[in-house]
């Protein structure tokens, strides 16, 4: 017997080691990211809001032309990451593109799908923000982007030693003072609600150590 009421100790198994993903997990995590941004997108539409990064620009320009939202997406990602193919594998830089590609054709097909007549802003920040945080972070644990503006922040970080946190914080602050060209000061409030929601997903879930598959 042991002297004290201390239980005894039981070895712990190890954690399991992080599996890479395959083709086909890769493919279809593309394909539910993709989907899941451009919901997020169509909903922030619906209701006339912004956000920030390449997806806030695409919607600015969009109400203000009245071109599809998709074209715009792939017009300001294209060039964004032929400045970074020096600095980023050729693999981020091709499953980004056909994310773009993707939402493009996804937000062109989906008035046949689905009609909106009516959003309030504030569902529309809630629930479009996390979708799009959602997708932003499953395409991120298949090492790809939601754009141009992610690949430019972490080619600014390798190629100077910028804080791609404090970058990509400033980029997207500049991003939703643009849109006020063509939202309203209340859209422009929700629309930072909307982003707080894209964030907190990423805060919550995009932590090191928190997944073991890459």
């Amino acid at each position: 017997m042991h002297g004290t009421n201390e239980p005894a100790s039981i070895p712990q198994a190890a954690p399991p080691a992080g599996q890479r993903h395959g083709p086909f997990e890769d493919a279809y995590a593309i394909f539910v990211g993709t989907v899941l941004l451009s919901l997020g997108l169509v909903l922030l539409k619906a209701a006339g809001l912004a956000t920030g990064g390449v997806a806030g620009l695409a919607l600015t320009l969009a109400y203000l032309l009245g071109w599809p939202v998709g074209l715009f997406y792939v017009v300001l990602t294209v060039p964004l990451l032929a400045l970074t193919v020096r600095t980023m594998r050729w693999a981020f830089i091709l499953k980004t593109l056909l994310v773009s590609l993707g939402l493009f054709a996804m937000t062109l097909v989906a008035p046949y799908g689905v009609r909106l007549e009516w959003v309030h802003p504030a569902f529309a920040a809630i629930v479009g923000g996390s979708t799009i945080g959602m997708g932003a972070l499953a395409l991120a644990r298949h090492g790809a982007g939601t754009g141009g503006s992610g690949a430019i922040v972490l080619w600014l970080y390798r190629k100077h030693g910028w804080n791609a946190g404090r970058t990509q914080m400033v980029f997207d602050a500049s991003v939703l003072l643009i849109s006020l060209a063509a939202i309203d000061i209340a859209r422009f409030g929700w629309s930072l609600l909307g982003v707080a929601a894209t964030a907190g997903i990423l805060w919550v879930w995009h932590r090191p150590g928190r997944y073991t598959g890459y």
